[in-house]
């Protein structure tokens, strides 16, 4: 068969996924590695669940006929149908249920891994991406959530968001169940109006006051012409809603105060009350106050699945978008109380909380602010002048390595030496250490400044390259004390 003629593979990523290559792995390591500093401070525990879990395990796509992997990826193997986890919630309730015995009650822990969602991709959303969870199971004490969103505000600051540039909001569903009834919105045949009015409250910081009350009542038409049909609520139903989302510009005690006046003899809506107010008692005994953490109703995220509080970190400083507009960065993690997950497998209700941090947002973010973590600098390239001498340059590069410098030994065609220095700039190497036969005899390295190299080609200042020539010889002895100088900022 003629070489033309073979059928060759397409080196390409499959649609919905991409590589993370060097400085992105040392980023995402090192912002993990100090998450995990801060949920372990606090007590908790590391898990590792298996990548595969079975259909029914998942709970949230079950096999049927017509599309048994919906939104998973899932095969069949032995009557079972298995799948690659979504999320890293479903797998802790297994756990939980599976090892029940076991486990101590309350149970902590954290988890960070790859997920994998079968969704249509788009910019910006893949089909398998990171996340960082942190859960307690088994404590039905609202203490477990105050705790968590004090870690998460912890876990936010030692990344490298300070105080100010972010904001850890609280509700609770059992206060918007409150509001809903004293709307005139529960039971079952309102499901339709509860969910339009569960959409307009989360639309109030893009469509204010005037624009959520349109969609409350018959509806609302955007600029393009485009309408949307509302909750059909009365004006006295509307403004119970209304002042509901209101109620988030008040202060802590103001917040729960009114919430208290709109939920009225709702009983389930005054437990949500309760349930907020000792959240932010507690917060406030350990220091979190309204800089960090602030009770805000108008968190509706996951209300169909949360069945307490609610909290997610928004972060609040500005950066441009596609189209040259500023723009706030938005929600970076979520979570809340979810009681019912756990009794799937058991029959029985076991209480649980727990945050999901999107690693590959707040990366974004950290980026954006040119806070991003972990030493992105490549190796001390040492190059190798004489293939002969090779034992020589690996002496050189085990000194380095056993002083705790990453450094490596150019392993390429060293006959063009212009190609080696190549090589340490593609690999963003600090410095080059050179060591020719003559320099050898003398017992000398030569050390080039790689990063200086750099600057003066973009214009380093004279006192710069006087104080630190790009290019000095050392005595061989003093390789390894002279590197780290250079490596020093």
């Amino acid at each position: 068969m003629s070489q033309d003629k073979i059928r060759r593979p397409r080196a390409e990523t499959p649609k919905g996924f991409r590589d993370y290559f060097g400085a992105e792995v040392t980023e995402r390591n090192a912002m993990l590695a100090a998450i995990t500093a801060v949920y372990h401070r606090y007590g908790f525990d590391p898990l590792e669940t298996s990548a595969v879990e079975t259909v029914e395990a998942l709970g949230k796509f079950l096999p049927d006929v017509d599309r048994p992997n919906e939104g998973v990826f899932g095969w069949q193997e032995e009557g079972d149908w298995l799948a690659l986890r979504y999320d890293l919630t479903a797998p802790l309730a297994r756990v939980a249920a599976q090892f029940r015995n076991d486990l101590p009650t309350p149970y902590r822990r954290y988890a960070m891994g790859p997920v994998w969602r079968n969704e249509k991709p788009g910019p910006g959303r893949f089909r398998q991406f990171y996340q960082c969870d942190a859960d307690t199971v088994g404590s039905a004490s609202v203490a477990a959530d105050a705790e968590i969103c004090a870690m998460l505000a912890d876990a936010l600051e030692i990344v490298g968001i300070p105080r100010g540039d972010y904001v850890v909001k609280v509700n609770n569903r059992k206060v918007l169940n409150g509001v809903m009834e004293a709307a005139g919105l529960s039971g079952g045949d309102r499901e339709a109006e509860r969910g339009i009015v569960l959409r307009a409250i989360d639309k109030i910081d893009r469509l204010g006051e005037d624009g959520v009350r349109a969609l409350l009542g018959a509806g609302r038409k955007d600029e393009s012409g485009d309408f949307t049909k509302g909750a059909g609520l009365s004006a006295d139903q509307a403004e119970v809603v209304m002042g509901f989302t209101s109620a988030r510009r008040d202060s802590g005690a103001a917040t729960v105060a009114r919430l208290r006046e709109l939920v009225g003899a709702s009983v389930i809506g005054g437990e949500g009350v309760a349930e907020l107010e000792t959240i932010a008692e507690l917060l406030e005994a350990q220091g979190y106050g309204p800089d960090r953490i602030v009770l805000d109703p108008g968190v509706v995220r996951g209300l169909g699945y949360y069945t307490g509080p609610v909290y997610e970190a928004e972060l609040t400083f500005e950066i441009l978008d596609e189209k040259g507009r500023k723009r706030s960065f938005g929600s970076v993690a979520g979570g809340g109380r979810y009681d019912d997950l756990v009794k799937r497998f058991t029959g029985q209700s076991v209480p649980a909380t727990g945050v999901s941090i999107g690693v590959d947002r707040l990366l974004a973010a950290l980026r954006a602010k040119g806070r991003s973590t972990g030493e992105t600098a490549g190796p001390v390239v040492v190059t190798v002048m004489d293939r002969d001498r090779m034992a020589d340059y690996m002496a050189m590069v085990g000194e380095l390595r056993q002083a705790g410098i990453r450094a490596e030994v150019y392993l390429g065609n060293p006959k063009n030496f212009g190609n080696q220095l190549k090589y340490a700039d593609k690999r963003q190497s600090p410095v080059a250490v050179i060591q020719g036969g003559n320099e050898a005899e003398k017992g000398v390295v030569i050390l080039k400044d790689l990063i200086l190299g750099a600057k003066i080609a973009e214009g380093a200042s004279l006192e710069e390259w006087k104080s630190r020539p790009a290019q000095v010889e050392v005595a061989r002895a003093d390789l390894v004390g002279e590197v780290r100088k250079m490596l020093a900022p």
